[in-house]
């Protein structure tokens, strides 16, 4: 996967993330890349990582979805997850997460494809 980089943020800045998406828009979506924020897209991200499904979606789009700042509308609190990656004095941590997530989800989709057909579906009965 790889980091493209726009204008000279700071590291502190290039790392912040407020909500991820895909690229483009409507039917021009571009799931090879991920826009992490107004600095940073994650590109060369293969069709296949969608493929391994978490529910209702895949394992790439439950971590855009968690790792995002919100507000509870009741409380007024703010969830925001650069929180930790600044207690833990490591600002890449969000990307770093993206990274593996990726990986796991097209070798796991690697595996499940290469398994033989369970045939149980055509057994007399």
């Amino acid at each position: 996967m790889e980091e493209i980089v726009t204008g000279n943020p700071s590291t502190a800045e290039r790392y912040r993330v407020q909500q991820m998406r895909f690229a483009g828009s409507g039917k021009q979506t571009d799931r090879t890349k991920i826009v992490y924020n107004a600095h940073l897209t994650l590109a060369g991200i293969r069709e296949e990582a969608y493929h391994y499904q978490l529910g209702s979606r895949s394992a790439v789009e439950w971590v855009m979805d968690r790792y995002r700042v919100t507000t509870d509308k009741a409380s007024g609190i703010v969830k925001d997850p650069n929180d930790w990656a600044a207690e833990q004095g490591d600002p890449r941590y969000i990307v770093e997460l993206v990274k593996p997530v990726v990986t796991v989800s097209l070798e796991t989709m690697q595996i499940v494809d290469a398994l033989p057909a369970l045939g149980i579906l055509n057994t007399p009965g």
